[in-house]
């Protein structure tokens, strides 16, 4: 078995952290004891997720993976990272949400409510890891972040319209612009959420003597 990656031992670290802190997250881990899914991050990686003793266990998953999972959820890192933070529960198609589940998906939406239950608190995990100055640098980061979103979403729809006026043919349909703009509504969401915490981590380091 490959050794787990540091990135997700330490994610790994995070969930459990927040499995331990939240009841509903402990019973539906105690409710997952010996299920496994593997989720598909795109073509970026793939984790076999399972729980053992109450505590969430994270592996990068081979090509093997999936025949020890019950389900396996498959998605855009975008898609997903929407999921996690509490969206719309996995679907057999991918139409209204960009993510699919193959398999049991009683399963499949119990992990996503594990997940949403125990994410990680940003705020306090950075508190772990830095002092003031790597706060305001992630601070500057998470709000450029969240500019970028929103003037892409400003500009898509210029974008969108001036092509249609000078290509006029064999364009992108409604769906596939719809689907664009949902995405990057998620990631400018997903860094405003980044950038408040992150203030109010510098605000009380500030704060601390």
């Amino acid at each position: 078995m490959p050794a787990t990656p540091v990135w997700l031992a330490a994610l790994e670290a995070a969930l459990n952290r927040g499995v331990q802190s939240s009841a509903q997250a402990e019973t539906l881990a105690a409710r997952l004891h010996a299920t496994a899914v593997r989720v598909d991050i795109g073509a970026l990686a793939s984790i076999r997720a399972g729980v053992s003793g109450g505590r969430l266990v994270l592996a990068s998953a081979g090509p093997a993976a999936a025949e020890a999972a019950d389900a396996t959820i498959a998605g855009s890192p975008l898609a997903l990272l929407n999921l996690a933070l509490g969206g719309a529960g996995p679907g057999r198609g991918a139409a209204s949400t960009g993510v699919a589940v193959h398999g049991d998906a009683e399963i499949a939406g119990a992990y996503q409510k594990l997940i949403a239950a125990a994410r990680p608190d940003l705020e306090e995990e950075l508190s772990r890891l830095v002092g003031d100055l790597p706060a305001r640098r992630l601070s500057m980061l998470a709000r450029r972040a969240a500019g970028w979103a929103r003037s892409l979403r400003r500009t898509a729809l210029e974008n969108v319209a001036e092509y249609l006026q000078e290509e006029g043919r064999d364009v992108a349909g409604r769906h596939e612009i719809d689907e664009f703009l949902a995405g990057v509504d998620r990631a400018r969401e997903a860094a405003d959420r980044i950038e408040a915490r992150v203030s109010r981590l510098e605000r009380r380091l500030k704060g601390s003597p």
